[in-house]
């Protein structure tokens, strides 16, 4: 080695250096800044266990000032970060060592240089912050205080990219591309499925899955398999006043088999698993890549907003709405290969997940008629029954829009309101500020467009969709034509007045999900070629290689799913579920509870054949019971209105212990303080976390 070339070279290695001390520099500043605030601290882990820090580190003197707002000295976050970039910088540059063949030092320059550039962008986050508050733009600094997780995630996501990429040669990649990775796929899908199905079956055992809209689904097949009609006794009438949604009751042969809850866990669980194929299917088709279709498929199973739809951020762990996004995603797939008969049974299976999907496939169908198809594989059926011509895909685009108005306005104006009695479709209660009736608030919308306006540019609608497109590093957006299928839907979310239908926490944003992954899939191959122009121009070699097309973007997926999870999943790859201090802790819901061994001691007491009313996270155990009844504050028709219970109750059960308990004692029970001649307090067994009263018998 020349002199000129030793001292380039460890002018490089004095600059890698540098990058990384600055990196670590700046991630402290940022971390700093966000400890700071019990507010902005709140995005990471939960108020609890900010405040146990915060004493604990003011007893140390790292901390100084009230625990809402303290001063953290720079050291305490400095150390850290400096400590954590030198042992993942080495410990980074040996795996290139090794797997590489790199010098130590050539080894120490790439991964210090292009690694530690993401550590050096955690902190702009902190410059646009300090800019919103000097300018005074509330806006921007509203959105700023809510999302200092997801910049870091994509920080995380682009750093731990950097490193995969180095760590691939494009000989291993090349080699690797022989071997199908669909083995992987299976474990994947298997892992997921053990993962959430021991959670949902330990929150069912310790009395923290609700009966409302969870459990409820599961007394549908019991009450329709006895007799009782398609129906739950938490009001009068059959199910399809409140949805069209029956896709559970083709469990009906498995449940007789089987008649309980864990099935219907299980059973949805494996659904929202198996969505990952079609997503595998429709990513290998369009960039010829194995595995990139595995990172895109392992994506899938790491997003957060999927992951919501088996677990509710209020834990409502089962819905009819989880195996929508599996037959959305397979009627896509067989969308793209132009299989008409496969398109229509996958649109007749979506409808019985719920009427909703219609607001889907009317956007669907314009974007049909007006797109230009894409070469893709027939089945044999496809090859038959095709939609690949123009005219055939304008003529089908164009009935599907038509069908799917006419199916809605058909379900929300006839089908519901009939089994309702005629009553108005709760729908209308969503958008009570633009009218009581479908028709007047479709009215109001079309003639106060500003109402419409100031109801969606909100904050909370930004977020909603940083929520569902940054697990993805934003990447759907490159095919925003099949976004706009599902713009309608997503609008509608953001203009009801629904309590939390504007996050990706509960049930309502279902088929964005498989929307979002079948745009993705025709996103990929637009990222490709504008990174191949990018890497040519930058002289990115291990990027515009030709055996390494789609290692940046595959890792860029996935690992953008797992560090967004980091922060919002409730699973074991998510913080809060480790955090002691938060609501989703595992020991707190997973762990073996005093409150479901005392409810043992009761529930032999009480016979089947009794009518029993119950209060929520109790209720799901006696569905099988001759009928459950909710007790609650709730207006329900079947208890006539106003009465918490109807007439012909025989049981009374409390549970005193539960989220939403306002009953502690006896005393404190209507039916047993008001009317002591009708009702016994049975014994206390249960050391006073369950309060039963049996109904005297009427001499």
């Amino acid at each position: 080695m020349s002199p000129t070339t030793a001292n380039n070279s460890t002018a490089r290695l004095l600059g890698a250096t540098a990058t990384v001390v600055l990196g670590a520099l700046l991630a402290a500043t940022y971390f700093q800044t966000c400890l700071t605030s019990r507010l902005l601290a709140s995005n990471f882990i939960s108020p609890t266990t900010w405040f146990a820090w915060g004493h604990t580190s003011q007893k140390s003197g790292l901390l100084t000032g009230h625990l809402d707002s303290v001063n953290v000295l720079f050291l305490s976050t400095f150390l850290p970060c400096l400590c954590a970039s030198f042992v993942t910088w080495f410990g980074g540059a040996g795996w290139l060592v090794w797997r590489q063949g790199m010098s130590w030092r050539e080894a120490l320059i790439c991964w210090g240089w292009y690694g530690w550039v993401w550590w050096c962008l955690i902190d702009v986050w902190e410059w646009l912050w300090i800019a919103a508050g000097g300018t005074g733009w509330a806006g921007l600094a509203s959105l700023l205080s809510v999302t200092p997780q997801v910049w870091l995630s994509g920080c995380l996501a682009g750093w731990m990219t950097t490193w995969l990429t180095l760590a691939a040669s494009p000989v291993t990649a090349g080699q690797e591309s022989k071997r199908s990775p669909r083995g992987w796929l299976w474990l994947a899908c298997g892992i997921y499925v053990v993962v959430f199905t021991t959670m949902n079956w330990r929150l069912y055992f310790n009395l923290l899955i609700p009966h409302g809209d969870s459990a409820m689904y599961e007394e549908h097949l019991w009450n329709l398999l006895h007799g009782k009609g398609f129906r739950s006794y938490l009001d009068q009438g059959l199910f399809f006043g409140e949805h069209i949604q029956f896709v559970h009751l083709f469990l009906l042969p498995l449940y007789v088999l089987w008649p309980s809850h864990l099935l219907l866990e299980v059973c949805s669980t494996t659904a929202l698993a198996c969505g990952a194929f079609p997503v595998y299917w429709m990513v290998r088709r369009q960039l010829n890549s194995d595995r990139a279709a595995l990172a895109v498929a392992i994506a899938y199973l790491l997003y957060f907003p999927m992951q919501f739809l088996d677990i509710e951020i209020d834990l409502k762990t089962f819905r009819p709405e989880s195996f929508g996004i599996p037959l959305l995603l397979l009627t896509l797939d067989q969308l793209d290969r132009k299989n008409l008969v496969g398109t229509l049974i996958g649109i007749g299976s979506c409808l019985t997940v719920k009427e909703d999907y219609a607001i889907i496939f009317g956007p669907l169908g314009v974007w049909i008629a007006l797109s230009r198809p894409q070469d893709a594989s027939h089945s044999p059926i496809g090859q038959r029954f095709p939609i690949s011509d123009f005219r055939s895909r304008l003529i089908f685009g164009l009935l599907l829009s038509v069908f799917s108005v006419a199916y809605l306005w058909l379900a929300t104006r006839f089908i519901m309101p009939w089994f309702r009695s005629g009553v108005e479709v709760h729908y209308a209660s969503y958008f009570a500020k633009f009218g009581h009736s479908p028709e007047e608030i479709v009215r109001t919308m079309l003639t106060n467009p500003g109402q419409v306006v100031d109801s969606v540019f909100t904050i909370e609608t930004a977020l909603f969709a940083i929520a569902l497109l940054a697990p993805l590093a934003f990447l759907p957006l490159l095919a925003v034509d099949r976004l706009l299928v599902g713009l309608p839907l997503f609008g509608i979310l953001c203009l009801n007045e629904l309590e939390n239908s504007r996050t990706p926490q509960h049930q309502f944003h279902a088929p964005l999900v498989a929307i979002i992954f079948w745009s993705l899939a025709a996103a990929l191959p637009r990222a490709v070629a504008i990174g191949k122009r990018v890497a040519a121009r930058m002289g990115w070699a291990v990027i515009a290689g030709s055996q390494t097309d789609f290692l940046v973007l595959r890792n860029l997926v996935w690992t953008s799913a797992l560090a967004t999870g980091l922060f919002f999943s409730l699973s074991p790859l998510g913080i809060t579920f480790w955090d002691s201090g938060s609501s989703w802790y595992w020991r707190r819901l997973y762990g073996s509870t005093h409150r479901a061994a005392m409810f043992a001691r009761i529930a032999k007491s009480i016979p089947l054949s009794a009518r029993v009313a119950s209060t929520d996270f109790v209720h799901p155990r006696f569905t099988h019971y001759d009928r459950s009844y909710d007790y609650s504050d709730y207006q329900r028709r079947v208890s006539g209105e106003g009465n918490r219970i109807p007439d012909d109750t025989d049981y009374v059960v409390i549970d005193t212990d539960h989220r939403y308990s306002k009953i502690k004692q006896p005393n404190e029970v209507p039916e047993w303080r008001d009317h002591p001649d009708r009702w016994e307090l049975l014994p206390d067994e249960t050391e006073g976390y369950f309060i039963v009263l049996k109904r005297k018998k009427q001499r």
